[in-house]
C-alpha cells in the first residue's frame, strides 16, 4: 500500500473527473493521502473530501507566497478548523522567495504564527521551501518547532541541509522531480537520508514524474516515485511502500486498523 502524503486532489483540474482519479489511485495500490489546503479557497474544499473518504486526511494552512494576503480572519479559520478530526497536519506554510509578491518579513511573521498555531494544537507541520533553506531552517529552530516535527514538502535540496532538517524532527518527502534527467541532487540526497525519514507524494496536479512530465499528476503516478525511492535503496517496491507508509502514518500519527 502507498500513501501520498500530498496532493492538492481539491485543486479545480480535478472536478471533471475526481471518482475516476480517485479509482486510478486504488487500482495502483494509492490507498491513503493527505490533501492539502493553502488558501481560503482551497482550504474550504478540503473538508467535503475528507469527511466522505475515510483514508484520505487533510493538511490546512497558509502558503507564503500569499502570506501579505493573510487576514486575521483567515488565521482564525484555520485556528478553528485544525480541531476537525480529519486534520492531521498545519501546512503547507513556510517561505518561498521564488515569486515577488510577499515581503520576507511578512512571510517570516505569517510562518512563525502558523508554528505556533500546529504547536498549541499539536499537530505536525508540512514546509514549504523554495530557494529559502537557511530562514527556512534558522526560523524552524527559533520556534522549536521539533516539539511536533513534520514534513519537509517536495524536498529539493542536498544532504547537508537534509541532516538539519531530520534533527529537527522533520521528514523528507520527495516528489516527481525525484524522476526528473536533472535532478541528480534530488536522488543523491534520497540516497542518503535514513528510511525512517523517508516519504513519497505527488503534489498533484503539479510535478507529474517521468514519462508524464508537463502533464496532469494525480496520485496513481505516487507509484513512480516510490519506484525511484525503491531504486535508489537497493528495496522492492513493496518494502519502499510498506516503510514510506508506516513513516507517513507515524509523522501524521495515524492510528487505524488494517
Amino acid at each position: 500500500m502507498l500513501f501520498d502524503t500530498h496532493t492538492h486532489i481539491n485543486d479545480e483540474a480535478f472536478d471533471t473527473d475526481f471518482s475516476e482519479v480517485l479509482s486510478r489511485a486504488e487500482e495502483t495500490d494509492v490507498r491513503r493521502m493527505v490533501v492539502v489546503g493553502v488558501d481560503r479557497v482551497s482550504i474550504a474544499r478540503v473538508f467535503p473530501i475528507i469527511d466522505q473518504h475515510k483514508y484520505i486526511y487533510g493538511a490546512i494552512g497558509w502558503n507564503p507566497e500569499d502570506a501579505i494576503d493573510m487576514t486575521e480572519d483567515d488565521f482564525q479559520l484555520i485556528k478553528r478548523e485544525l480541531s476537525h478530526p480529519g486534520i492531521v497536519a498545519l501546512g503547507e506554510i513556510g517561505l518561498d522567495y521564488h515569486w515577488d509578491k510577499s515581503p520576507k518579513p511578512v512571510q517570516h511573521e505569517v510562518f512563525r504564527r502558523q508554528i505556533r498555531l500546529a504547536k498549541e494544537a499539536d499537530l505536525p507541520l508540512v514546509i514549504h521551501n523554495r530557494e529559502a533553506t537557511e530562514d527556512t531552517w534558522r526560523i524552524l529552530k527559533e520556534e522549536h518547532a521539533e516539539s511536533i516535527g513534520g514534513v519537509m514538502h517536495c524536498y529539493s535540496d542536498n544532504w547537508k541541509w537534509a541532516q538539519k532538517f531530520i534533527d529537527l524532527n522533520f521528514y523528507i518527502s520527495f516528489g516527481g522531480p525525484i524522476t526528473f534527467k536533472n535532478a541528480q541532487l534530488q536522488r543523491d540526497t534520497a540516497a542518503q537520508v535514513p528510511l525512517d525519514r523517508l516519504l513519497v507524494e505527488t503534489d498533484c496536479p503539479f510535478l507529474s514524474p517521468h514519462p508524464f512530465r508537463g502533464k496532469r499528476n494525480e496520485p496513481a503516478r505516487v507509484r513512480l516515485v516510490a519506484e525511484k525511492i525503491a531504486e535508489l535503496k537497493g528495496l522492492s517496491l513493496e518494502e519502499a511502500a510498506r516503510v514510506t507508509t508506516e513513516n507517513a502514518r507515524r509523522c501524521f500519527r495515524i492510528h487505524e486498523n488494517g
